[in-house]
């Protein structure tokens, strides 16, 4: 027992030492090179779950292997983003180039590890961040590729909301529960109503707002609280409005996934949502100039 909470104080000692004045620099460096070096290790696993998990391929079972000839990928090419540049993009095997998607996943979760430690410093809420930015990225990328959000991995988001509640600050229990219900009930609303109009108009079973982005957002309340998560909704909604007007004039398809979009909207709610909102709010009470 003693030893365990000797190693609590250790680690206690390096809470919120990033925005601290008198930490050195080449210690601010060193930590995050660790932590990008990290999250690109890390984005190479998600790497296996967007392709496996829609397919119920094992995750640890079978090794990595090329998508093309089947050929297992040696250890020394297994290195994340920097193998990728090494082979030019291209098997080592048959030849056939790999897709460039690969190492933009890794770098994605290598940059959003840094980018969650320099904006919320070191401690736990930082932590539960950058496991809610890796789930992100996984919904985002199987969404956009089978226009379906995987229910385990929103599963993980709610079971971030646990130890979120008890090791942070972030939002009250009450709020958490608010925040759970205040965007997935009218998405769940909005979803059932426009069902009945797309199968009358259309004669096609689907709803503008799937259950599945209902579920996640009901997640991600429950993670983020109140303010923070209409925040992220808001701005889903803007960036998914904008992306799909472009995509319809593009394609003439009106049906996009939606989860990536939201996904993008919970991460930056989870990094600036409440401090946004108070702004906002600040901005609505603050007395008129005269």
């Amino acid at each position: 027992m003693g030893e365990f909470k000797s190693i609590l104080h250790h680690v206690g000692e390096f809470q919120n030492m990033l925005h601290h004045e008198h930490t050195s620099p080449v210690f601010i460096i060193s930590f995050l090179t660790v932590v990008f070096l990290f999250g690109i290790c890390v984005g190479s696993f998600l790497n296996v779950v967007i392709i496996r998990l829609p397919r119920h391929e094992s995750l640890i079972k079978r090794s990595s292997h090329c998508m093309t000839c089947g050929a297992k990928i040696r250890a020394c090419d297994l290195v994340p983003v920097f193998s990728w540049l090494f082979l030019r993009g291209k098997c080592h095997s048959c030849g056939e180039k790999i897709s460039p998607r690969y190492p933009i996943v890794e770098s994605l979760n290598g940059i959003m590890y840094v980018l969650t430690f320099a904006v919320l410093d070191i401690n736990a809420d930082s932590i539960i961040t950058c496991v809610l930015l890796s789930l992100l990225i996984v919904v985002g990328f199987m969404d956009w590729d089978t226009m379906e959000i995987d229910l385990i991995i929103v599963g993980l988001i709610l079971l971030l909301a646990v130890p979120s509640a008890i090791l942070t600050e972030r939002s009250s229990v009450a709020h958490r529960i608010i925040g759970a219900l205040a965007i997935s009930v009218p998405f769940f609303i909005i979803g059932e109503v426009s069902r009945g109009f797309i199968r009358k108009k259309t004669g096609e079973d689907y709803r503008a707002i799937e259950l599945g982005d209902t579920v996640l957002m009901f997640a991600a309340g429950a993670l983020l609280g109140t303010k923070a998560i209409i925040v992220s909704a808001l701005l889903g909604i803007v960036i998914a409005a904008v992306c799909g007007l472009i995509y319809k004039r593009v394609t003439g398809d009106s049906k996009f996934a939606f989860g990536p979009y939201l996904s993008i909207g919970i991460a930056i709610g989870a990094l600036w949502g409440n401090g946004l909102a108070d702004w906002y709010l600040k901005l609505l009470t603050a007395p008129a100039v005269q």
